[in-house]
């Protein structure tokens, strides 16, 4: 990616909503302060978009974030850093909550009316059909959040990557007969996990049982909740499966299992091993092994794309994904030695 005004604000070190006022001509700055960020730019060979110092001008200072299922944890972790970023700048955050992913389209509308928002954030939701046609009718500067299309600037996780690794790592510690809780197919994060759980399981010979996949598709969250993962793993257990490792596509349905393990005769790690993916604040404190997100991180990335893409439009559609890392604790054993 080439320069951006957060380099431009910190080499002329003034602030980004500085930088900011500066390129859409604010009488708020002072002549001395616009002459060096000016400066600052050329030397760096940063140019602002005529057209988009007048839509600044003209429209709504108001960045709008379309998020599935808000109440869940990943997506406040992701909200807290777009938060933190745009507390530099003059922008406010509106969020439009859509509690399934049929409801993304209705509320997407909402946001792209015309003059309500400055720029548009789409989180987790594929943009196919409706929702592509739609986001092409319309002018509006668009980021998508933990999803990806390739006519749109992007930030996402490796979710594949992430569910190899998952599947990487409960081999070596000695697991033979994995679970997998997941949710909604229609997810692309988590069919994307389980794209790579399987196919790091195939790598050493191991076939991913079909009774062995719990898939929460119309519950709350679409899956991606503590219920969903107490209710799969009681099912297992139910139905006489007894796996001696779990992928849970998220840490809230690991930790719901967790629970249901709680009253069985199965002890984690030593009857079954378990392992997450985001890192929420919460897999800490209760020793959940999981693959890590840097969650702050991408909803900071998500702004910085979103102000290239107001003030520079003509730029090259850039798309960021973040690796996955993967943090060992207690509901996994350690490697078993070959």
């Amino acid at each position: 990616m080439g320069i951006t005004i957060y380099d431009i604000a910190e080499a002329a070190g003034v602030s980004i909503a500085t930088v900011s006022r500066v390129f859409n001509d604010n009488p708020r700055v002072s002549e001395s302060t616009r002459a060096a960020v000016m400066e600052v730019a050329d030397q760096l060979g940063y140019q602002p978009h005529a057209s988009a110092r007048s839509l600044a001008r003209q429209q709504t200072e108001t960045i709008s974030a379309i998020v599935p299922m808000l109440s869940n944890y990943f997506y406040a972790e992701v909200l807290k850093g777009l938060q933190d970023r745009m507390a530099e700048t003059s922008f406010d955050l509106l969020v439009y909550s859509a509690p399934t992913l049929d409801e993304v389209e209705g509320q997407l509308e909402k946001a792209l009316h015309r003059g309500r928002s400055a720029g548009v954030m789409l989180f987790s939701a594929p943009v196919i059909d409706g929702l592509e046609q739609r986001l092409q009718q319309s002018d509006i500067p668009v980021v998508l959040v933990d999803c990806y299309h390739p006519a749109y600037d992007s930030i996402s996780t490796d979710n594949r990557r992430g569910g190899e690794v998952a599947a990487d790592y409960l081999l070596s510690t000695g697991v033979r007969n994995p679970a997998v809780l997941m949710a909604n197919p229609h997810s692309v994060p988590a069919s994307h996990r389980l794209e790579g759980f399987r196919h790091g399981l195939s790598r050493q010979g191991i076939t991913l049982e079909e009774d062995h996949l719990i898939v929460s598709s119309m519950g709350y969250h679409d899956g991606f909740n503590e219920q969903a993962g107490y209710e799969g793993m009681t099912k297992l257990l139910e139905a006489g499966i007894k796996p001696d490792g779990l992928f849970a596509t998220s840490d809230v349905q690991a930790i719901g299992a967790m629970e249901a393990l709680r009253h069985s005769d199965m002890n984690i790690p030593e009857h079954i091993q378990i392992i997450g993916f985001d890192d929420l604040p919460i897999a800490r404190y209760v020793g959940l092994t999981t693959l890590r997100q840097p969650m702050s991180e991408m909803g900071a990335r998500a702004f910085e794309l979103l102000m290239e893409r107001m003030t520079r439009p003509a730029n090259t559609v850039a798309h960021t994904v973040f690796a996955p890392t993967l943090i060992p604790r207690t509901t996994t054993r350690e490697h078993v030695a070959v």
